[in-house]
């Protein structure tokens, strides 16, 4: 089953798929080396425009390639339209049986609630589709988003070099873990 990137909505974010027109707001996301030296794989801050086109196009081609539920998308603030980040379920390697769940916001978005809002709709819409648990894979030393995940239900697993060959803190979340009190369930747009 191929994956489609359906449209997310919470309280106040719209969670979409990426647009190769998305590159200047996303560059101010992944230009950033406080965005992107936390990432895994270990990915350098996009250096220039015509270089997000192209990590853009990438992105979308290999979205259309995702088993159900995976994918990629390009966070919103429904509010003002603005493109604040991008959020994932991506299959980890190696042998794709776990689902990673991930969120990447612009540095001027930080501590707004907006990765907890995002990770809950995200792991919302996974359970929907009949996966069972997702996975956070955090860098040691990134605190933030450490207390995210904590502060989302997620359970602390332990350390493993086992994804993309780093060491990286584990975290769970199942759909059991996850609290009904937290930020807004995904919904479609059209029954808000």
């Amino acid at each position: 089953m191929i994956a489609t990137t359906d449209v997310l909505t919470t309280e106040r974010l719209t969670l979409r798929p990426w647009q190769v027109d998305d590159a200047a707001a996303a560059l101010e996301i992944y230009g950033h080396t406080e965005v992107t030296r936390w990432l895994s794989p270990e990915m350098d801050r996009v250096a220039d425009h015509a270089a997000m086109r192209l990590l853009l196009q990438q992105w979308i081609a290999e979205s259309a390639r995702l088993p159900a539920a995976a994918g990629r998308w390009a966070i919103e603030r429904t509010a003002d339209g603005q493109l604040i980040g991008g959020a994932i379920l991506l299959p980890l390697p190696p042998g794709a049986e776990d689902l990673e769940i991930g969120w990447h916001l612009r540095p001027d978005a930080w501590g707004n609630g907006y990765a907890a809002e995002a990770t809950h709709a995200l792991a919302g819409w996974a359970f929907s589709h009949d996966v069972h648990e997702v996975f956070a894979v955090v860098r040691p030393g990134n605190i933030r988003a450490a207390t995210t995940v904590r502060n989302n239900g997620m359970h602390w697993v332990g350390e493993t070099t086992k994804y993309f060959g780093i060491e990286l803190q584990v975290f769970r979340l199942r759909q059991a873990d996850l609290d009904p009190a937290a930020p807004a369930s995904p919904r479609p747009p059209d029954q808000d």
